[in-house]
């Protein structure tokens, strides 16, 4: 028996590791989620708090990007705004 292949991985999810290690142009990416209602005031001032870009990362991945494919999708809009040639990058992949 074979197991049937399911929906194609989000672009978010099959990159995680390398957008955690290399987005660094977060700022406007965390302003953009929190216009669009992916992430609220407090989530926002937490992770703007945090030291280093992958702690960054690593907060929206373990929190707002847990939510749902509609939260992925608007972080991925985001993520070719402001980090289009790292989007590039890994789609070639």
């Amino acid at each position: 028996m074979s197991k049937k292949p399911g929906p194609p991985m989000h672009f978010v999810d099959k990159h995680r590791v390398q957008l955690i290690q290399r987005v660094s142009n977060i700022a406007p990416i965390l302003d953009e989620l929190q216009d669009k209602e992916v992430i609220d005031q407090e989530q926002y001032d937490k992770i703007r708090a945090l030291p280093t870009s992958q702690d960054r990362m690593r907060e929206l991945y373990s929190g707002p990007l847990k939510a749902s494919a509609a939260c992925k999708d608007i972080f991925y809009e985001s993520l070719l705004a402001n980090e289009k040639f790292l989007v590039e990058d890994l789609s070639k992949k």
